[in-house]
């Protein structure tokens, strides 16, 4: 985007009043970066440029500075997509940057709220301390899968201030989540198996008013969780995606409660149908060992994260897809409901494994003929269209339901239905 000139001119002249001499280049380029990488309408970033100039000489021009910076702070609960604002907070956490266009990024908090952060590398900003208060000019604010970001860029002035404001959250039920920043009180009831070499942890968070899935992403600040824990966890990024929310812990605060527990609601859906197939994964698999790992090994020992691993642990489970007739739903049996539906133990697994000329495959073998094509009734958690499978249990032959079934079939006319 071409610059004005008659802005470049408008401002130099401010200056020119002053007794300093600017060059047009360097007023043109802070303009350019303003409209051409943020997006920034020429008038605003006319002031913006002017306020900044004046405060880089140590001059007064109340008269130029940008109606953002004159603004009373906001509170932080009180922002939306698309604002300029102007807040005053606390850096409650940091978190490692994903990107190298991003310089820092966290959460800053006051008594109404929290929001997520983003500091530009572009910025030049001042490096932001954690536990620190700062007020924050002309800050703009987007969406991020549903919340509300602030992004900080060099348009954004930042001052310390001396605060001596202590405010804890309250936890909210997760049946109340909503995009942003939030606190809870949750027990953790599933620890999963890392889909992706960056998680650090993924899971399932339960309270009295439901579950919610969670995810730690690998920080310098990682703290694991252990299933059947009670924990509050402060300040935690709440996304929504495909209509679904789950929880991003990376950066938060939080602190067991030891001795405590949560009756969780169950919130499960069940199933019933035929065991109709069984896919990739299912059988006796090996783990790595690694802390914080856990993902499940090829046969070749090899981990997609820690390569070559000659140390592992075995596991037992099931992959595979229930189908009632009208839905098929994939499902993912752990070990302990494997056992109970194969009425294959772990060690059992093991041995045939080491003793059998086939090995592993004698094992699925084996699993496939006690239970493809039975039926079964399975209750778990519904993730993104698979059924995590807390319980399940074969169907008993019911002959009398079956006679009824065939006494109603035969009656129908031909071609007719009922």
């Amino acid at each position: 985007m071409d610059i004005d000139p008659q802005i470049t001119e408008r401002i130099s002249l401010i200056f020119k009043e002053k007794g300093v001499l600017l060059e047009n280049d360097k007023i043109e380029s802070k303009l350019k970066l303003l409209t051409a990488d943020f997006g920034i309408a020429p008038e605003e970033a006319e002031k913006m440029v002017t306020s900044e100039l004046l405060r880089e000489y140590g001059l007064n021009g109340p008269s130029q500075q940008s109606p953002s910076a004159q603004q009373q702070a906001v509170p932080i609960a009180g922002v939306s997509p698309g604002d300029w604002v102007t807040v005053e907070g606390k850096i409650v956490s940091l978190s490692s940057p994903q990107s190298e266009v991003i310089a820092q990024s966290g959460i800053l908090s006051d008594e109404s709220g929290a929001i997520r952060f983003i500091v530009w590398a572009k910025s030049n900003a001042p490096l932001l301390e954690e536990r620190k208060w700062y007020r924050f000019e002309s800050a703009t604010v987007d969406e991020y899968r549903g919340a509300p970001s602030m992004k900080i860029h060099s348009g954004t002035t930042i001052t310390p201030i001396e605060m001596e404001k202590t405010f804890m959250p309250s936890p909210v039920p997760i049946s109340a989540l909503k995009p942003g920043v939030s606190t809870i009180r949750a027990k953790v009831m599933q620890d999963w198996e890392p889909r992706h070499e960056r998680m650090f942890q993924s899971g399932l968070l339960g309270d009295e008013s439901g579950t919610v899935r969670f995810v730690t992403w690998k920080d310098d600040t990682n703290v694991r969780l252990e299933a059947g824990k009670v924990y509050n966890i402060y300040y935690a990024g709440v996304d929504e995606f495909q209509g679904r929310l789950s929880m991003n812990l990376t950066g938060a605060m939080i602190l067991e409660d030891e001795g405590a527990d949560i009756e969780v609601a169950s919130g499960d859906t069940k199933i019933s149908g035929a065991f109709v197939h069984m896919g990739g994964g299912t059988g006796l698999i090996k783990r790595c060992k690694v802390e914080g790992c856990n993902r499940a090994l090829s046969r070749q020992n090899y981990c997609p994260v820690h390569e070559i691993q000659n140390d592992f642990r075995y596991d037992l489970r099931i992959t595979g897809v229930v189908d009632n007739g009208q839905k098929a739903t994939n499902v993912l049996v752990q070990r302990q409901e494997a056992e109970k539906l194969t009425g294959i133990s772990l060690e059992a697994a093991i041995e045939t494994a080491e003793n059998n000329p086939l090995g592993f495959d004698d094992v699925i073998m084996k699993m496939q003929e006690a239970l493809l094509g039975r039926y079964v009734e399975c209750k778990g958690s519904d993730i993104d269209g698979t059924l995590l499978v807390k319980s399940c249990s074969l169907v008993k032959y019911d002959s009398t339901r079956h006679a009824d079934l065939i006494n109603r079939a035969s009656v129908l006319p031909e071609g007719g239905e009922q």
